[in-house]
């Protein structure tokens, strides 16, 4: 009650994950809550991997071409340092950080930081990708969102990779990656098996 009377408001920390395949609107959400904060005069700050520069080196750009400036970063210990008079924090491509980001978002949120991640859950294997799983479990909401499987119209499951590469980091769009829902993945995966016997 006493806060109220001096005009100082008690910021709740908390984390927020939007995950989900490729192409299914993760960076679109994120800089719609980023945007939604600016407009509430909150001081806000989004950062994103050193790494992504496929649309800009330092712009968060979505797949419709929506733009934020943000600051690249080489490692999540960077952000805790450049965030230290933030509002709301928003982090982009996350799964190319490193694990200490775990601890990073923690410790913005227990000082009261609204946390808002962004990021793919699964690489294109189906397999769980970087510090995604971990920030799952620790967030206070997580928004898992889909894409259209482009072969049946289904909710996408996976990002498949459409290029011969088998490295877990390959930045790409919709030449080198397609959403697929599971049952569709499952049988392209059988296809190229049998294609390249």
């Amino acid at each position: 009650m006493m806060e109220n009377l001096t005009g100082e408001a008690h910021r709740p920390g908390r984390i927020e994950v939007v995950c989900g395949s490729m192409f299914s609107g993760k960076t679109e959400e994120l800089i719609r809550r980023m945007k939604r904060a600016k407009f509430a005069k909150q001081k806000a700050e989004i950062f994103k991997p050193a790494i992504d520069t496929r649309y800009s080196e330092q712009d968060v750009v979505s797949h419709d071409l929506n733009v934020i400036n943000s600051t690249p970063v080489e490692s999540s210990a960077s952000i805790l340092l450049l965030s230290s008079d933030m509002d709301v924090v928003g982090i982009d491509e996350a799964q190319f950080l490193d694990d200490g980001l775990v601890d990073v978002c923690n410790e913005l949120a227990n000082r009261g930081v609204r946390v808002i991640i962004a990021g793919l859950d699964m690489d294109f294997k189906g397999i769980p990708f970087g510090p995604i799983p971990a920030l799952c479990a620790i967030a206070d909401e997580v928004t898992k969102v889909h894409a259209i499987c482009v072969k049946c119209g289904a909710l996408a499951y996976v990002s498949h990779r459409l290029v011969p590469n088998d490295k877990q980091v390959l930045l790409g769009e919709k030449t080198e990656y397609e959403p697929l829902c599971r049952d569709c993945y499952q049988k392209t995966l059988q296809e190229e098996k049998t294609k390249n016997k």
